[in-house]
């Protein structure tokens, strides 16, 4: 199998090579060890990257192959701004009262229903809105039954992962892989959302099986809950109705941000700007101190040190060695593409990742069908499987780790500000079984949807 048509850069494993991957396995040895603050680690090797020249500052800064995708960053700040506004009306311990009647006090079932409901959030918004909603409302919640919040926090996360598979909005990586393969938001309903519920009823089981057991409240703390006015939460309606006007039309933004022709940040930035417009705060300076800057940071490192192994080609040497050892098998090929894909987006942002492996996909096309080109090569039927199984592999590969995904490095951030320090291994011990298990279900549904009925 040849890889010369690719579209990324040539590599050589030279001096550049090695600094940038020593930097890169460093960096993630010093952020599972906790020793140092992972934001500190993030933020000086991201110098280490541009002082060594492996990065230039241009290429960190501006190019989005390489560098930080403003993007991402842009759509955090903009929502945490929404949030902080929209936090004094008493909106967040109004959904918490109601959530937790509706389950009845009963710590599972209100986690389980915060599981579907963050899922089927994350399919329609991303996921990383999604978690910057629902994480005050958890830890209120967890607070008013006198549980720890963390299991509550680690699921949100995961299933808001899970839930963001299922469409082309829900999870980066398929607004990425749907660009390439020029595939519509009915295709990824048709082809990945049904495997996405299968995986989210398993993922109520295995959680009952995790926590069900852990999670007990007193029966006066039910009592309590239950007999609870919500409507008395709200503090100040006129704001309420006002963000919620700009919620919607944030919302409504990034349902339909492709045929807008706006990025998800745009949307979020205006939003914010509207709503601090309409709140008529005199100082905006206490909205923006309670930005999550130390997570903004993390992430702004941790674009550039991926971008310095992407650019020296370490990604896609260990890309090319995956493919290469299906010598051309289809089935092989998915089977291998799916796994590797999870398990490498479970340490690397699956955003460079899958930057890196989408011309990879197309350059084996162009190899197996040399004389189709355009759609025809793109969305050859033999090809399909391939890209839903990168989009799967991608997006539950996040619930790997605690960097693995955006949406996990937001709930984290968010949880240790609110003094709950989830631990890099605490997260792990918890997400990697539930990655397995979904990549397993995902696995039989690519061979039972696309091989078995072909057979």
């Amino acid at each position: 199998m040849t890889h010369g048509a690719t579209a990324l850069q040539p590599f050589v494993m030279d001096t550049a090579f090695w600094t940038a991957t020593t930097i890169f396995l460093l960096a993630y040895a010093l952020i599972i060890s906790e020793k140092i603050h992972k934001t500190i680690i993030a933020i000086f090797g991201a110098g280490l990257m541009l002082v060594l020249k492996i990065l230039h500052q241009h290429e960190a800064f501006y190019i989005e192959e390489f560098g930080v995708d403003w993007n991402v960053i842009f759509l955090l700040i903009s929502m945490m701004v929404i949030i902080n506004l929209m936090r004094p009306t008493g909106v967040f311990e109004y959904l918490a009262i109601k959530s937790a009647k509706w389950g009845k006090g009963e710590p599972f079932r209100i986690m389980a229903i915060f599981a579907v409901v963050t899922a089927v959030l994350s399919a329609f918004m991303d996921n990383v809105t999604t978690v910057l909603l629902i994480t005050p409302v958890t830890l209120l919640i967890a607070d008013a039954l006198e549980v720890d919040p963390i299991p509550y926090l680690i699921s949100c996360a995961l299933s808001s992962n899970i839930g963001g598979t299922a469409t082309l909005i829900g999870d980066p990586p398929n607004i990425m892989i749907a660009s390439k393969a020029q595939l519509n938001f009915m295709d990824f309903i048709y082809h990945l959302t049904p495997v996405v519920v299968v995986i989210m009823v398993f993922y109520i089981f295995a959680i009952k099986l995790i926590w069900g057991k852990k999670l007990k409240t007193r029966e006066e703390l039910k009592r309590r809950i239950m007999a609870m006015d919500e409507k008395e939460a709200i503090k100040d309606l006129v704001m309420l109705k006002k963000s919620l006007f700009v919620l919607a039309v944030v919302l409504t933004g990034f349902v339909f941000h492709g045929v807008l022709h706006f990025q998800p940040a745009t949307i979020a930035l205006f939003g914010a700007g509207l709503l601090l417009l309409l709140s008529k705060i005199h100082e905006p300076h206490h909205i923006l101190a309670e930005v999550e800057w130390p997570t903004i940071f993390f992430f702004m490192g941790l674009f550039i040190i991926v971008g310095g192994v992407v650019k020296v080609g370490l990604i896609k040497w260990m890309s090319i060695q995956v493919l290469d050892l299906t010598q051309g098998n289809m089935f092989a090929t998915s089977m291998v593409v799916m796994w590797f894909s999870a398990f490498a987006s479970a340490i690397v942002d699956n955003i460079p990742y899958v930057a890196t492996m989408n011309p990879l996909v197309i350059d084996m096309a162009r190899h197996l069908w040399p004389n189709l080109s355009g759609i025809q090569l793109l969305q050859h039927p033999d090809l399909m499987p391939l890209w839903w199984s990168l989009a799967l592999g991608a997006c539950l590969g996040g619930n790997g780790s605690a960097i693995g995904a955006s949406a996990n490095v937001i709930v984290v951030g968010m949880s240790e500000k609110a003094g709950n320090k989830i631990s890099f291994i605490k997260f792990m011990l918890y997400g990697m079984p539930i990655m397995i298990m979904s990549v397993v279900i995902s696995t039989a549904y690519v061979w039972l949807r696309y091989y078995l009925m072909r057979i």
